[in-house]
């Protein structure tokens, strides 16, 4: 026994002093009953948590988020909404406007820890934090049981009741939700309408509601020939009398999150996927243009393409609800409004459920990487898209490439490490989040080939999923599937604000060869795919590396001739090669002809056969062909 422990000393004092760590995340379990009246908004909730305390950390305090108390007059997300340059158009001032019965509030009534002992707590806007009586200490677990007494408040941002669609209750952020805790300590931030960030546990959920609302989100309803409404799995039908309540059972695992939808109104639809998933689709009459109908085989596709081509979705259904104040997604549901035309409801949908995989699964820190679940989520967007409308684009990202071009062209650009609270405008954070995001993940498809970007995304969904990967963890999925260095390019096009900008610098012709001279404008280095077409329109590509990768991506969707050179040092701005066609027969030459460098100026890409009368440079790194 002596000897086992010396071991295990040695073992330990090897991991602190060499810095090694290993991946550890706290875990929970909510036990949540609700008694609901519709008459007044309101709710009382009891909740029982078990929290799990797997740092290595002793833990003197807890906290959790009280989000509808941002919907009150004078909170964080009623000032930063009335003093930002550029306010969300959803929220304004409308917050400040709220009376008194329509303002959201979470009252804490009571917190008791399992020895029954009342606990000191205390409440600062939309952060409730709770005094422990005795230290969590590491591998040990804490019981507690809240008591509170909620208001749902109109409809503003994501949460509350009656939207501009008349759903009336869009149930998101409704109950005391714990902070997550990491090896960076608390994530307490106050509520000012950004996104989400939690811990991952199990759910045990009952909402007692009048009898005559249909309910849909979070979960996997426990009683449902109980419920009926479409739920139920032998014939029976619910009696709908106004007045007595009906006892909603839900139970989900291994999730972050749990929200819900109801409405008196909802017409409950659904559909199975190939493997049994089971797709809900929750919404009131459409019967004019019957769009939510149309769009069940679009969300089937969608989910079936993820699951073949980014890991499989490994809940038993999902579930997407007219709700909210636009689309946002949740733990195996979706709010979305909906009165638009099919091809918006489809793209919606489809956007907010391949969250599923980028949020709902792959837990990133929203309110730090945001980039990493919108940009992640607008690629495969437009990916799947493409794929539905059989539109085969060879970049259907161009609008968001454009996008991003006219922020970087502009004067309020910020580095996409921001913390999304923090954004000087909420024009930046979208165009970071979404944008420049789905930019960053293309554009390393043409650093790494396509295929290994392919390869590497259901490598880094099934390495990561039910935890919390960082830029740090995604790149060394790529970097270990592509067997390439990448560090130049996550410091460059995250954490700076710095732009790529190559051109064609001037083309001569050397006997019956031509001689090419690129030039890097930008303070972003980037590989190069360079084309030359010939006057048969034969194209032949040279693959530029940079020195900083230790190697070159393989041959990528670009063509057969694709022919790898001396890799670029970046301190070079100028780089020379030499091809072996005689310049009368070089029709075009062309950087990126696919378009997915970033490059924000892409007018002096293309060589149009015109002399550059500029004097040459006198530092030339020469290529070995």
């Amino acid at each position: 026994m002596r000897i086992l422990y010396i071991i295990f000393i040695n073992i330990f004092f090897y991991f602190q002093v060499s810095g090694q760590k290993t991946y550890w995340q706290q875990q929970i379990s909510y036990d949540i009953d609700v008694d609901f009246n519709h008459q007044n908004h309101q709710f009382n909730l009891t909740e029982k948590i078990t929290y799990y305390n797997n740092s290595p950390d002793n833990l003197n305090k807890v906290f959790f988020h009280l989000y509808y108390n941002a919907f009150q007059p004078g909170s964080m997300m009623d000032v930063r909404s009335r003093t930002i340059a550029d306010p969300d158009s959803r929220v304004l001032d409308r917050i400040q406007k709220l009376n008194k019965d329509e303002i959201g509030f979470q009252k804490i009534n009571s917190v008791v820890d399992g020895n029954n002992k009342n606990l000191i707590f205390n409440e600062q806007g939309t952060i409730l934090e709770v005094i422990l009586d005795k230290p969590l200490n590491p591998g040990k677990k804490l019981k507690l049981t809240l008591s509170c007494r909620s208001q749902i408040p109109l409809q503003i941002r994501r949460t509350g009741r009656y939207n501009k669609e008349n759903v009336a209750y869009s149930m998101t952020q409704w109950y005391p939700k714990m902070c997550e805790y990491d090896d960076e300590g608390w994530h307490s931030n106050p509520y000012i309408g950004r996104e989400f960030h939690g811990v991952w546990g199990d759910f045990d959920v009952t909402i007692n509601i009048d009898s005559s609302f249909v309910l849909g989100g979070t979960g996997i309803i426990q009683n449902p020939n109980e419920i009926g409404y479409g739920y139920e799995n032998e014939k029976f039908k619910t009696k709908k009398y106004y007045g007595n309540k009906l006892k909603w059972h839900f139970k989900a695992e291994k999730v972050h999150d749990f929200a819900w939808a109801g409405d008196p109104f909802f017409i409950h639809e659904k559909t199975n996927l190939d493997n049994g998933t089971v797709l809900h689709f929750l919404h009131k009459d459409d019967s004019l243009n019957n769009n939510w109908k149309l769009l069940q085989p679009y969300a089937k596709k969608c989910f079936e393409y993820m699951n073949k081509n980014y890991g499989e979705y490994p809940y038993k259904q999902y579930s997407i609800i007219q709700g909210g104040d636009g689309g946002m997604e949740y733990p195996m549901c979706t709010l979305i409004t909906a009165e638009g035309s099919l091809k918006g409801l489809i793209s919606v949908t489809v956007h907010e459920s391949i969250h599923s995989w980028f949020q709902g699964i792959l837990g990133t820190n929203e309110s730090k990487y945001e980039w990493m679940d919108e940009g992640f989520c607008s690629y495969a967007q437009y990916e799947v898209l493409n794929y539905l409308y059989d539109k085969n684009l060879l970049n259907p990202l161009l609008r968001q490439y454009k996008s991003y071009y006219r922020l970087a062209n502009s004067e309020f650009q910020e580095p996409l490490s921001t913390h999304s609270d923090f954004y000087n405008l909420n024009y930046v954070y979208g165009v970071n989040a979404y944008s420049k995001g789905s930019v960053f993940l293309n554009q390393l498809g043409y650093i790494i080939g396509s295929e290994k970007l392919k390869s590497g995304m259901k490598k880094y969904f099934n390495q990561w999923k039910f935890k919390h990967p960082t830029p740090t963890d995604f790149k060394k999925v790529m970097e270990y599937e592509s067997n390439l260095e990448l560090d130049w390019y996550f410091e460059q096009f995250i954490e700076t604000v710095n732009t790529v900008d190559y051109s064609i610098f001037s083309v001569t012709e050397i006997g019956n060869k031509t001689k090419i001279l690129i030039q890097r404008i930008g303070r972003v280095p980037m590989p190069l795919d360079i084309s030359v077409t010939s006057s048969n329109s034969k194209i032949t590509w040279y693959n530029i590396p940079l020195r900083i990768m230790r190697g070159s991506k393989e041959k990528d969707i670009i063509g057969e001739n694709f022919k790898v050179i001396s890799p670029w040092p970046w301190v070079y701005n100028f780089y020379e090669f030499i091809i072996d066609f005689p310049l009368k027969e070089v029709q075009k030459i062309e950087i990126d002809a696919s378009t997915r460098m970033a490059d924000i100026n892409r007018i002096n890409n293309i060589w149009n056969g015109k002399t550059n009368e500029s004097e040459l440079p006198k530092i030339i790194f020469k290529s070995k062909l």
